[in-house]
């Protein structure tokens, strides 16, 4: 197996920079349209056949380093005692949301290997199928209590916010509900066979430092201990630049940095002792080869100073982008990287 991706998760040398896609199995590949087009989203999540061939299909055409599970943030969700649906037009929806005693006193700490057995079963075939690591994941207890209250998406979380400040006994008790449940989930992964897991904070940024520190921190640092030393644990918590001395607080091996900040500046606020993933736009590979080529460039150079670097994009590859803009991203970043290894 390619050991290259787990080796730069520790801080090791490595002949190049891995590199591997957020969202890398997604809508960009014909070849995922076409699977796509014969069921609902959930369905292809809960369908491990079809769930491990999506997450493979990326690793064949971009020859990325590392693959993710093909699944859903909100997946673990579901088996706690919530309807979740999956709009094409506006995305998750959850209903009955949690805002009362009565509703967290309802939900319950899932299982994972009897509740979401499609999980672990997609996860036992790719690690017999793939010559890359796999990544596992999960929602950060943050992100996912803000879709349980909101109900699903939202602008400005009020709903999450007023429960934070206004009842926050009844926030701490869905939090660690929420807090036991990615635990039992990511060591379920673990167990099925997964190589590294990532904890997606995807809404950390709509806080404030200190609220950051208050309300969502202490959870993710209680996961992020259950499997220290297990596997390599990524945390990414998105928008969150402006406070990257708290995020390292949460004592992942690695941490993600989304685009917002130059990623030198990042290495010099975190230190020389984690390993960064990122932290490439998106939007930039809607430029030309040689933009890509050159952006490649300037991240890999400003990542030096890291104890380890992982190229990633600094959020989701967009579903427009074209494949062979993102082809000759993951070729730009192994030839540069090479010439010039850790």
């Amino acid at each position: 197996m390619n050991d290259t991706f787990l080796k730069a998760c520790q801080g090791k040398k490595t002949d190049y920079t891995p590199v591997w896609l957020m969202r890398q199995a997604g809508r960009y590949l014909p070849e995922y349209q076409k699977v796509r087009s014969k069921v609902d989203f959930l369905t292809l999540c809960k369908t491990p056949e079809l769930a491990a061939e999506v997450t493979i299909q990326p690793v064949d055409i971009l020859k990325v380093d590392a693959a993710i599970l093909f699944s859903d943030i909100l997946v673990p969700i579901e088996p706690m005692g919530m309807k979740l649906e999956f709009s094409e037009s506006k995305g998750p929806i959850l209903y009955d949301p949690i805002r009362n005693d009565i509703a967290v006193s309802k939900l319950r700490r899932i299982k994972a290997e009897d509740d979401v057995p499609f999980v672990m079963e997609t996860i036992r075939m790719l690690v017999k199928k793939l010559n890359v690591p796999l990544i596992g994941f999960s929602g950060a207890p943050f992100t996912l209590a803000t879709y349980m209250i909101e109900g699903g998406s939202s602008k400005n979380y009020v709903n999450t916010k007023k429960m934070m400040y206004q009842t926050p006994e009844l926030y701490a008790n869905l939090m660690e509900k929420i807090t036991d449940t990615v635990i039992n989930y990511l060591q379920a992964q673990i167990n099925a066979g997964v190589h590294a897991i990532q904890v997606f904070d995807s809404w950390a940024g709509i806080l404030s430092p200190f609220d950051f520190e208050k309300y969502a921190l202490p959870y993710v640092q209680k996961i992020i201990a259950a499997f220290k030393g297990k596997v390599p644990v990524i945390y990414f918590a998105f928008n969150a630049s402006a406070m990257l001395k708290k995020v390292k607080q949460s004592g992942a091996d690695v941490l993600g940095i989304d685009w917002r900040i130059d990623i030198s500046d990042a290495v010099s606020a975190l230190g020389n002792d984690v390993t960064v993933q990122g932290n490439l736009d998106p939007c930039i590979l809607f430029g030309t080869k040689d933009l890509i080529r050159d952006r490649v460039a300037g991240i890999l150079h400003g990542a030096k100073g890291a104890k380890g670097h992982i190229f990633n994009l600094g959020h989701g590859i967009l579903p427009e982008t074209p494949v062979e803009n993102a082809i000759s991203m993951v070729e730009a970043v192994h030839e540069l990287s090479s010439k010039n290894s850790r």
